[in-house]
């Protein structure tokens, strides 16, 4: 039996922050509260009054380090866990970029490798598929090429390869057969709108039908106008999650304001869209089949200079998050928790600091920088 006793923390509980202690045993929260002894034999950690928060989640990204999923092997995606895991996140999905089927099946087999045996870093808890299944004129850096009519039989495919894994999907409403395949996998996975200048009506009948999420809500997507809401007026209407990119790059401070006083707090997702040149300098890299420039941090497809994913982590989303809108850590931190947990099915495993639920655990200090990084109980990162 492994125990890990956490004393002398601030821990995140029911979106405040109070004096605790935690006890983990085999990976596993066991105990949480002012009043939680330390088993003989465990090993102690004093944080001293450093905060302790629930792991981040991030549910869209590409890459990091260098390495780009979509030609990422099992041994890069733990490379990749162990870069996100000095970010503060403990759980990922691979976005798998629209590819030819071969390379997507390959994707997926690497990925399902990767979490069957996971490495000492984030985990990966799934695939997302970011198309094929997407609108030509909002493509953004999906390959036109590749991109193709709604197809539930080529999903479940994908699907029965990755063992059930694949957790959330980005499909356009308005691609023939998409509205189809909506209705036919409602449940199988969770299905987001996006790379899309779907009219309101064909959004909301896909929301109807099953769509759950907004992919980089406001970004590669028709935008709203007073007299035809599209596919803006009907996510930020209705009750789906939306993903927001918080770079300051993607999104004004004043459209992720407006994002959360139209939605909610509890209906926003912060994710990093990031590619392999997250954590890297400069210079050119590769997203999927595409050429990336970055410059000052800004990364954009080298012919046509459209922007292309960020090289944004989940810490500096905090950060940035709680500078744009002026509220707490502890207000914020939903948006990198417990929604990306909500959205993807894993709530009742991670998300939140309760007894039973996985010991995915990230340690902050005052200037709310990762100090250390805890993943099913194990500490893989010590700034």
């Amino acid at each position: 039996m492994r125990e890990l006793f956490l004393k002398n923390a601030w821990v995140y509980q029911g979106r405040r922050f109070a004096p605790a202690d935690v006890l983990v045993r085999d990976g596993v929260l066991a105990a949480v509260g002012p009043d939680v002894s330390c088993p003989d034999g465990a090993q102690v950690l004093d944080l001293d009054g450093m905060a302790l928060a629930p792991g981040f989640i991030d549910v869209h990204t590409h890459g990091g380090d260098g390495i780009d999923v979509n030609a990422a092997t099992a041994q890069d995606l733990h490379k990749i866990g162990a870069f996100f895991a000095r970010h503060g996140t403990t759980g990922w999905l691979c976005s798998i970029l629209t590819d030819t089927e071969q390379q997507t099946l390959w994707c997926i087999g690497q990925a399902r490798q990767a979490m069957e045996a996971p490495g000492p870093g984030a985990r990966l808890l799934g695939i997302h598929l970011e198309g094929p299944f997407l609108a030509a004129a909002y493509k953004g850096a999906m390959p036109e090429h590749l991109l193709r009519q709604g197809d539930a039989g080529l999903f479940r495919r994908y699907q029965e390869a990755a063992g059930g894994a694949v957790r959330y999907l980005t499909v356009s409403p308005e691609v023939e057969g998409v509205p189809e395949m909506i209705a036919q996998m409602s449940g199988e996975t969770a299905v987001a709108i996006g790379h899309s200048g779907a009219d309101y009506e064909t959004a909301m009948r896909a929301i109807g039908s099953g769509a759950v999420a907004a992919t980089h809500t406001f970004n590669a997507m028709g935008l709203f106008h007073q007299h035809r809401p599209a596919i803006m007026g009907a996510v930020l209407e209705s009750d789906v999650y939306c993903e927001a990119i918080c770079d300051g790059r993607h999104l004004h401070p004043a459209a992720v304001r407006l994002l959360l006083k139209c939605k909610g707090w509890d209906r926003v997702v912060a994710i990093t869209d990031s590619i392999q040149a997250a954590g890297l300098p400069d210079g050119h890299y590769k997203l999927g089949v595409n050429d990336v420039v970055v410059e000052d941090g800004d990364a954009k497809l080298a012919d046509t200079g459209v922007r292309a994913g960020s090289t944004l982590s989940q810490d500096t989303a905090l950060r940035n998050l709680m500078a744009f809108t002026g509220k707490s850590a502890a207000e914020v931190l939903p948006l990198l928790t417990e929604n990306p947990a909500r959205l993807v099915g894993v709530f009742g495993q991670k998300g939140s600091i309760e007894p039973g639920k996985d010991a995915d655990l990230v340690v902050l200090d005052r200037a709310w920088n990762v100090r250390r990084t805890i993943v099913a109980g194990e500490s893989v990162y010590e700034a």
